[in-house]
């Protein structure tokens, strides 16, 4: 990545991301970094090119006909990537009916990428507009029937306020690394992500973390490993896809974008890197979730991730390119 320095509006005062970083990806595409969370919004292998990889190719679009609903929430819009990435992929011709929502922290990623001349460039001018209407007034809807609200504010508190008898065919996961947010990574926000999946729902995160994918599994959902982005270094996995089973329609082994779980990965489900983040309220801070985390791993009786990653030797190498992931 390619810092460009902050601009005078990306700010540190009173915003929950702190200052934000201008950063350009391997793909040309824009990024930023968070000072608060010291983190990229994403890998440096290109921001458009994990958007399409990760979020588009295992959605497999054309599962959705024409005039029926497409319900999808996308978890830390941001820079609004992956949602644009998800429309544009839409077909012209007799598209489904797009019903979206966002939940997002902090207004200023979207309007700075808006606000950005190559941004702009990457999306044709109705995806363009839903974004811009997003940004200025939260909500767009369309002709067609489609329309799209964005809520604003902790996503813990705001996912309560989607309509209660939602059933979402998409949840696009996106939020900083657990080791940095676990407050969107702990096992109550995923299961509650998890109860709005309808059948043959699926939640597509770029995180390989143990704890994340138990959390999932235990919410009831059948697990995928995602396939890496053009340009990010092939590795064990390169995210995770989650799917509320169709009885009678098992989800195949492999697909775009996607491959069953290897035995290395089912066995990390089985250390102590599995044991997930807990926040029983929905309101403690970071550090109290990593606390109660840790006193649960130095008394649980489970394999050591040392031990785990030793044995799978060579395998389990973190990436340079992928986000961090949880601490093991």
């Amino acid at each position: 990545m390619t810092s460009h320095g902050s601009a005078t509006e990306c700010g540190a005062a009173g915003h929950p991301l702190g200052e934000l970083t201008a950063l350009d990806t391997a793909d040309g595409s824009l990024s930023l970094q968070s000072s608060h969370f010291s983190e990229a919004f994403h890998s440096s292998a290109g921001a458009l090119a994990e958007a399409k990889a990760k979020f588009v190719a295992p959605a497999q679009l054309e599962r959705f006909q024409s005039g029926t609903p497409l319900r999808v929430l996308d978890v830390c819009v941001g820079l609004g990537y992956n949602s644009a990435a998800l429309m544009e992929a839409l077909p012209l011709d007799a598209p489904p009916q797009l019903q979206w929502w966002g939940l997002e922290l902090d207004p200023r990623p979207l309007a700075l990428a808006l606000g950005h001349q190559g941004f702009n460039a990457q999306w044709s001018a109705p995806v363009l507009a839903r974004l811009e209407a997003l940004r200025d007034r939260g909500h767009w809807d369309a002709e067609d029937g489609s329309d799209g609200s964005m809520l604003w504010g902790d996503a813990r508190q705001e996912l309560h306020k989607l309509p209660s008898d939602l059933e979402l065919d998409l949840i696009l996961m996106d939020a900083f690394s657990p080791s940095h947010c676990p407050e969107l990574w702990s096992e109550e926000f995923l299961g509650g992500l998890a109860q709005k999946l309808a059948p043959g729902g699926r939640l597509l995160t770029y995180s390989r973390a143990a704890s994340i994918r138990g959390s999932l599994q235990r919410a009831g959902l059948e697990l995928r490993s995602l396939l890496p982005a053009p340009g990010q270094r092939k590795e064990w996995s390169s995210g995770t896809m989650a799917h509320r089973l169709i009885q009678g329609h098992p989800l195949a082994d492999s697909g775009p974008g996607w491959q069953g779980l290897s035995l290395m990965e089912i066995e990390h489900l089985h250390t102590r890197a599995s044991i997930p983040y807990r926040d029983p309220t929905g309101r403690d801070p970071a550090a109290s979730i990593q606390q109660r985390r840790r006193n649960e791993q130095q008394c649980c009786a489970l394999e050591s991730t040392s031990s785990w990653q030793r044995r799978w030797r060579g395998l389990a190498s973190p990436s340079t390119v992928s986000k961090p992931l949880a601490a093991q």
